[in-house]
């Protein structure tokens, strides 16, 4: 068993930001590709929990996303020395969490990602009226966020919350830069209708 992964989570919650080491991340992936465990467990407290949010935001499904995140590092320490440095590590680390969380997706739904994303039309009557009642305009948000399409999530995820380009978004998601703004257009009049329905101001 790789020792690196203790109680998933657990640890790294508390420690969100990384560990205190200056190491970048591109050398510690090479550490990891000559063996060194401990350079592994410093990637995992750093980038764990970005990445169990980025899940967890797109399955809605906490053990799944907590099962995704051990898978990810897992798949790091066997295959750190494929790691070419053309993206970011955390755009690597990102791109891998989702084609886990889609495929565990499939598995679970045994039917097309449109039929699903189909089923997650959100009831604005009804949504307007129970989130209007919380105050929290972080809960709201997030709120919304779910409510919106795997697809249309996943891009206004990766680049409010990772703060990632266009192009990263792409490499991410495997999809042309064109088609990632097309959904960031459609993801971001969406979220503002939701916004709207919650009695909050999009902008």
């Amino acid at each position: 068993m790789l020792t690196f992964i203790e109680t998933p989570l657990v640890v790294s919650r508390t420690g969100e930001g990384g560990s205190s080491h200056g190491t970048s991340d591109e050398a510690l992936i090479s550490a990891i590709a000559a063996g060194d465990r401990p350079a592994m467990h410093v990637l995992y407290v750093r980038h764990s929990v970005r990445i169990y949010r980025f899940v967890l935001r797109l399955t809605n499904n906490s053990s799944l996303a907590e099962d995704i995140v051990s898978e990810v590092f897992v798949d790091v320490w066997r295959g750190a020395r494929g790691f070419k440095a053309k993206s970011q590590v955390s755009t690597w680390l990102l791109a891998i969490a989702r084609n886990k969380a889609l495929s565990a997706m499939r598995a679970r739904l045994d039917e097309q990602l449109d039929d699903e994303m189909a089923t997650g039309v959100a009831d604005h009557a009804d949504d307007a009226e129970m989130i209007a009642n919380k105050r929290d305009r972080s809960a709201i948000v997030k709120h919304c966020l779910s409510k919106l399409s795997p697809l249309h999530r996943e891009v206004l995820d990766l680049v409010y919350y990772h703060e990632k380009s266009v192009d990263e978004i792409a490499q991410i998601v495997g999809a042309p830069a064109n088609t990632v703004k097309t959904r960031m257009f459609y993801a971001r009049k969406r979220m503002g209708n939701l916004l709207k329905a919650a009695g909050l101001d999009a902008h």
